[in-house]
């Protein structure tokens, strides 16, 4: 019989949150210059995913209570988990999209490891490269990490050494493992909250997320009190049915640009865009433009260490209330400043996680209805993450673009990614088809909004 080795409550967490409606996978989707060589890439794969990480090679099983835990796959075919597809004539754009929701609606096999890859070949221009990897395994933030260190170039880290594999874990009876899964978070809370957990540095995230002293019991009731969004198409009901798109490459120059003439980072001026277009999107159809909360992932590992072998999620979030009731792109930024400043002194992140792996301890049932009701709190996820600042290549073909998405819990129907790399930013939207239907017209808003922001910074400089 194989070894089994206990899942983590925090992944364990988001394994039991999948719904057929609410699929918990991240989606990766990169874009390259020119065709990939498969067999190159196959052995990438095998070397620097597989022998790097062992939970690509194993799959999920369930115990006692629907525990879950981690087993090596001995059955184990790659070629189930790296295929090649053909993108739809004429391959432009749309069908990409097209062909990338198709496959985000589409649940991974639960009898194989959780996690597929697929070279969508015939791409308007170059092949696209589709990731589909199952939460539980890690979170977003580290899996584009993990992603990456299948390319070569400057903006790559060197990969993590092979640390001795530990030991697993016997399993405990129900009290006796939740006692000591609940001093293990408060041993876990009080090392971040002493060293500081980081933000993503810029340009889409920088600083300090808090310092010390910070009272995390004080941001828990914060939490708690904060009252449920205002009802607006981008909440509600959700389906099995998921729309993606993303933009073109954005030079982050024209972003800095805007932030130095008006005064904000470049992550303020992208969160200040994001509220311009929701407002836009909202207008349009006669919905009243409210502020509202954005779920913001935030990264709580060391970006300057390599993820660990075992993978595994470690983030938290932190509600960021977008200023859509501001009536300009310059009052929208100041705004959005203002508030972000105060978020980077918030423990709020570190308070989520150590919520999140007590939640993972709890029956399916409770985890989903505490979700809905932290759910309930915002309107949409917001990833904000930094990618190479130098350009990287894949099996000898240089990668243009990337993007990412997370999965919505409760009723969010909406996620956008901003993910920088090599001099620019793309903007994703992943959305539910029920919540919103066609999810370029926002990423059109938000190209539109830039362009207004940039018009108010122009006017500043030449003022």
């Amino acid at each position: 019989m194989a070894t089994q080795e206990r899942m983590a409550s925090v992944d364990a967490l988001w394994f039991h949150m999948e719904t057929p409606a609410n699929l918990m996978m991240i989606t990766v989707v990169l874009g390259f210059e020119g065709t990939l060589d498969f067999e190159r890439l196959r052995g990438l794969v095998i070397t620097r995913l597989l022998e790097r990480y062992p939970r690509f090679r194993q799959r999920v099983v369930l115990g006692r209570l629907g525990a879950p835990s981690w087993e090596d796959a001995e059955d184990f075919d790659l070629d189930a988990h790296l295929v090649r597809l053909r993108v739809p004539a004429p391959g432009d754009r749309g069908a990409q999209e097209a062909l990338v929701s198709e496959w985000m609606s589409t649940p991974l096999e639960r009898s194989r490891p959780l996690w597929q890859v697929h070279v969508l070949e015939g791409a308007e221009g170059g092949d696209v490269l589709l990731a589909r990897l199952h939460h539980c395994i890690s979170d977003g933030i580290a899996l584009a990490r993990v992603l990456l260190t299948l390319t070569d170039g400057d903006g790559v880290q060197a990969a993590a050494p092979e640390p001795a594999w530990e030991r697993p874990r016997t399993s405990e009876a129900g009290l006796g493992r939740w006692m000591r899964g609940a001093l293990a978070v408060a041993g876990t809370a009080r090392t971040v909250l002493r060293k500081g957990a980081e933000l993503a540095a810029e340009p889409i995230l920088a600083g300090d997320l808090m310092r010390q002293g910070a009272l995390g019991a004080a941001a828990l009731g914060k939490l708690m009190v904060i009252p449920p969004d205002p009802r607006t198409p981008l909440r509600g009901a959700l389906g099995p049915r998921k729309r993606a798109a993303w933009s073109t490459p954005i030079p982050l120059e024209r972003v800095k640009v805007a932030g130095q003439a008006l005064g904000g980072t470049v992550n303020d001026v992208l969160l200040a865009v994001l509220s311009g277009a929701l407002r836009r999107y909202l207008t349009a159809r006669n919905v009243p433009p409210e502020d509202m909360h954005a779920l913001v992932p935030v990264n709580l590992r060391p970006l300057d260490e390599p993820v660990p072998r075992e993978l595994g999620n470690r983030f938290g979030v932190v509600f960021l209330r977008l200023p859509l009731h501001a009536e300009t792109p310059r009052r929208r930024l100041r705004e959005v400043a203002r508030r972000m400043a105060a978020v980077k002194k918030s423990p709020e992140a570190v308070v989520t996680f150590s919520a999140l792996e007590l939640l993972g301890y709890t029956p399916a049932p409770l985890e989903r209805m505490v979700v809905d009701v932290v759910g309930s709190k915002a309107s949409l996820v917001a990833t904000n993450v930094p990618g190479p600042r130098q350009p990287v290549s894949l099996a000898g073909v240089r990668l243009r673009e990337l993007t990412f998405w997370v999965p919505q819990a409760a009723q969010l129907g909406v996620g956008v990614s901003l993910f920088s790399y090599a001099g620019q930013v793309t903007v994703g939207v992943a959305a539910d088809v029920l919540r919103v239907p066609d999810p370029r017209v926002l990423i059109q808003d938000f190209h539109d909004e830039l362009e207004a922001l940039m018009g108010e910074a122009a006017t500043a400089m030449g003022a």
